[in-house]
Order: structure tokens, then sequence, then C-alpha cells
């Protein structure tokens, strides 16, 4: 079930977000969970539009979209592999029927997972002005104009 997050979520957005870098052998470790967690009540939910994914009555996955911009999208390792990420980018489609942009790393498995559903990479960096310093990519998602190749031409 896809919800829009309230307050009450920070806690189990938190602690998708630490599960779900935690798993990523790659990314350094840089906050804490308590400080993922003042993360999500001070910044996340304030300034995004998020939603969550619930299963069996717990968050396992989160959205949070700014503008034209999806800055996060984290399933907990326990529930990858279910359609629920998947579920969420349609959400996110749906939200932005103009298109979209993301940033992750271009070491991130999350690149095959955006690639096959229809994003492309646009732009990549070296990762110098990230926090983390590890190189990133841009991904778009831009609607088929009516009539284009793969469209319905509805």
């Amino acid at each position: 079930m896809l919800r829009r997050a309230t307050a009450s979520d920070a806690d189990a957005i938190a602690d998708v977000l630490t599960a779900a870098r935690a798993a990523q052998a790659w990314f350094p470790p840089l906050h804490s969970p308590e400080e993922t967690r003042g993360f999500v009540r001070e910044r996340l939910l304030p300034g995004h539009d998020t939603w969550v994914a619930e299963s069996e009555g717990r968050v396992v996955a989160f959205a949070a979209i700014t503008d034209d911009h999806l800055d996060h999208l984290f399933v907990h390792p326990d529930a990858q592999g279910r359609g629920i990420g998947t579920a969420l980018l349609e959400h996110t489609r749906q939200l932005l029927p103009e298109g979209f942009s993301l940033w992750t790393h271009q070491a991130s498995e999350a690149r095959a997972f955006y690639e096959a559903r229809g994003l492309v990479a646009v732009e990549f960096t070296d990762g110098a002005t990230t926090m983390e310093r590890i190189p990133d990519v841009r991904y778009e998602w831009r609607p088929r104009a009516p009539g284009a190749p793969g469209s319905s031409g509805r």
C-alpha cells in the first residue's frame, strides 16, 4: 500500500534509509542512525512530498520528491525484489507526468533498476561536489510525445 508519509513515519523512514545504505558495501557510512532520524524529521519530511510503501503494517520503502526531482527512493533490503520500488517509481511518474530527474551514484545497483524502467543517464560527475565524494549520475524520465516510436499515439 502506498500512502503519503506523515510525521509519525519519520523513524520508520530513517530505518529504511539506514538499512538500505548499510547494504551498499561501496557506500561510506557518513551518518549515525540518530543523525539520519534527525535528517528525516527536520529536512526530508518538511521539505519533500514523501510517500511510503507499507507491507504487513510496516514501512518498507519511501520516495521523496521536490519540484520535478525524485530526491530519494529507497527500499529496505528485506523488501527488495517484490515490485515495491517499481510501484513508487510509477507513482512518481503519475505525480510528475511531464517528467523528472534524479541523481544516484555511478556505483549504485539502482542504475540497472532505473535503466530497466526507461530512465536515461544524462550527466555524469566525478563526485567532487557531493558530500560522499563518490562519482554520480543524473537520470531523467520524460514521457514520450504522442506519435513518437513506442507511444500509443493517443
